[in-house]
């Protein structure tokens, strides 16, 4: 079955001291258009996060997020008491040689102003085991959209249904007005020519260039390959994911035939039904875009 390129998905985990969110959504595009915003805490994953998203999803635009919510309990930024330490060593010096008063309050507000004394004095790093656990949550998330893609896909499938079924039975509304026409043709044309008095014309004539006139508003051969790419249509519908690009093709080669169907109608009524078709076909088209 065929599967959207619309989709979402989103999934948690929990390491020590941190929780993980990781969202990602896609909409329709012509090929892969993959945008990351990664929390720099896992920026060294982003390769193996986008070769393992472009794998899973091979088409559409796709917008991924994966950022860290803190402990507060354990989110406190560390105190540098090292360079504390220093600062606050300088700054009495200058405050005894200037004879400037400094008393403890006084002192503090300066210190965590001054840089370094308020970061951390580690680079944090994120274990074997955490990253395992993010990259489950990165999966699931994916797993997720996949899901959200086939039901989108097994809606698209029914709407499709009913308009290739829709076209089918408005094909087959033609044939009443198919079936009069030749007569109704040549009974104009001798009606017209009966009009124009003293004038004779060979009968035989006649009926050649009438045989060749009927023959080129003839749309047997156009009814037969619609009803091919109609069925054709609906068996790539059942090939599966990645099929989107093919039904494209499809729609286009049926758009030829209701095309070339409407500039054979002579007659309302068939112009009508053609219209009728060709909103159908325009329903599909702008359906199919959405196709994986």
């Amino acid at each position: 079955m065929i599967q959207s390129m619309t989709g979402f998905g989103k999934a948690e985990a929990c390491i020590p001291g941190k929780k993980i969110h990781v969202e990602i959504k896609s909409l329709n595009s012509k090929s892969l258009d993959l945008s990351t915003r990664i929390a720099p805490l896992f920026r060294d994953k982003e390769m193996e996060i986008r070769q393992y998203i472009a794998k899973e999803l091979e088409r559409g635009k796709i917008d991924f997020s994966l950022w860290v919510e803190r402990d507060m309990t354990a989110a406190s930024t560390p105190i540098n008491a090292e360079a504390v330490a220093a600062y606050s060593a300088q700054i009495r010096a200058i405050s005894q040689a200037q004879g400037i008063p400094l008393d403890g309050e006084g002192l503090w507000s300066i210190l965590v102003r001054l840089p370094d004394t308020l970061s951390a004095s580690a680079v944090e790093e994120v274990s074997e085991e955490d990253w395992q656990t993010v990259r489950q949550a990165v999966c699931e998330a994916v797993a997720h959209l996949i899901d959200f893609r086939r039901q989108e896909g097994e809606a698209l499938s029914q709407k499709f249904a009913k308009n290739l079924d829709r076209i089918e039975e408005l094909m087959h509304a033609i044939e009443p007005f198919e079936q009069g026409r030749v007569e109704r043709i040549r009974q104009r044309l001798t009606d017209r020519l009966a009009e124009l008095k003293g004038v004779d014309y060979d009968k035989g004539r006649l009926e050649q260039e009438l045989i060749f006139y009927i023959e080129k508003l003839d749309i047997n051969e156009e009814k037969q390959r619609l009803a091919n790419h109609l069925n054709y249509f609906r068996q790539t519908m059942m090939e599966g994911k990645g099929q989107g690009k093919k039904l494209g093709f499809i729609a286009q080669e049926m758009g030829r035939e209701i095309n070339t169907t409407g500039s054979k109608s002579n007659q309302a009524e068939m112009q009508n039904i053609v219209v009728m078709m060709k909103d159908e076909l325009e329903q599909i088209k702008e359906q199919v875009l959405n196709v994986m």
